[in-house]
């Protein structure tokens, strides 16, 4: 086992993956559908190689799931990797995505911003943004009133996205943005945005387990739709303070069965 520790090995994986997509940005690739939807291309693909070769040299003994390349190894520990979390971005040159590789159970991850070189992590105790090999401690804030809302859904379900973007209490208290990668949830953690709502499953998701274990080592608040511990019920409120926090649940609250 290598003497780097946990959250060492994830930042180095997330950067390693980053390098990869950051080559990759502009560039024609190959995609590979999964859906009518969603698709992975040759960045998704080799950013993840690359991380699993990080990872599989420090923590041989150790098991991963992969968005890509599905689930190697039987272990205690089990590693989460998107390689690049916002691929449709990515494919359309629009800059939100993210590099995500997580350890649940040690409570460490790392989120990389290939395009700005920055990588969002935590220890499991602290948050933390490193910028040219400088830490920085997160700092969540609720002064900008940005709040993301995740519109993304599988065809069919019963969505709150929409709602709460329609909703006129939501309107007038914030000002509501659309993301669809972690990358968000690391901004609430860094004070870029107040907050950031989903649905759907997110247990051990490679997506979101990442932003979610950044946001609350960063003393974010992050519940389900009814202000219940995460994975409990339906849905995602990550906010940076409680009262944008009890703010958004009462949103929610109409809309929620």
């Amino acid at each position: 086992m290598s003497q780097l520790n946990d959250a060492e090995v994830a930042i180095n994986a997330a950067e390693a993956g980053a390098v990869v997509v950051r080559q990759k940005y502009g560039a024609a690739l190959s995609r590979y559908d999964k859906s009518p939807t969603d698709f992975a291309t040759e960045a998704d693909l080799e950013a993840e190689r690359a991380i699993l070769e990080v990872i599989r040299a420090a923590r041989p003994d150790d098991a991963v799931i992969g968005e890509e390349y599905g689930a190697t190894g039987q272990a205690a520990r089990t590693w989460l990797v998107d390689p690049l979390c916002g691929t449709l971005n990515f494919a359309a040159e629009t800059p939100l995505f993210s590099v995500n590789v997580a350890l649940p159970g040690a409570g460490v991850a790392a989120v990389a911003q290939p395009l700005t070189g920055e990588v969002f992590w935590t220890d499991g105790t602290t948050a933390n943004v490193r910028r040219n090999g400088t830490d920085s401690p997160a700092q969540p804030s609720a002064t900008s009133h940005l709040v993301d809302v995740d519109i993304d859904a599988p065809p069919g379900s019963d969505f709150l996205g929409p709602q709460l973007l329609t909703d006129e209490k939501f309107r007038a208290t914030f000002a509501g943005r659309v993301s669809s990668t972690t990358l968000t949830l690391a901004w609430v953690a860094l004070g870029r945005r107040a907050a950031y709502v989903t649905n759907g499953a997110l247990l051990n998701s490679v997506h979101f387990t990442a932003g979610t274990t950044l946001c609350q080592s960063a003393g974010c608040i992050v519940t389900d739709f009814r202000g219940r511990p995460l994975h409990t019920g339906p849905g995602l409120v990550a906010a940076a303070n409680r009262a944008t926090h009890q703010q958004l649940l009462d949103l929610i609250a109409p809309h929620v069965s």
